[in-house]
């Protein structure tokens, strides 16, 4: 696997790059002559799990919204009443 310094990453990404996404290439990445990270293709497997990924976080975010809605709510209806009320009135 090539070594390539972060000055080399910077000067060379476009040539880099297209041969991570053309070739497959992989590219240990150095700081100081210390790798600090490897540069590969996005593999099918990465799509899944950053999707994944997103999707939880977006799970989450909903969660919180609803517990803040709960805290919230003064009405002594319950949501899915409140709403059969309001179609009742239509």
């Amino acid at each position: 696997m090539p070594v390539v310094g972060v000055r080399e990453l910077k000067n060379q990404a476009t040539r880099i790059v297209r041969a991570v996404r053309e070739e497959g290439a992989e590219y240990v990445v150095t700081v100081d002559g210390k790798p600090v990270a490897v540069l590969r293709p996005f593999t099918p497997e990465d799509e899944v799990t950053m999707r994944r990924a997103q999707a939880d976080e977006f799970i989450a975010e909903l969660e919180a919204l609803a517990t803040k809605i709960g805290a919230a709510w003064k009405s002594p209806l319950t949501a899915a009443e409140a709403v059969e009320e309001q179609r009742r009135q239509l």
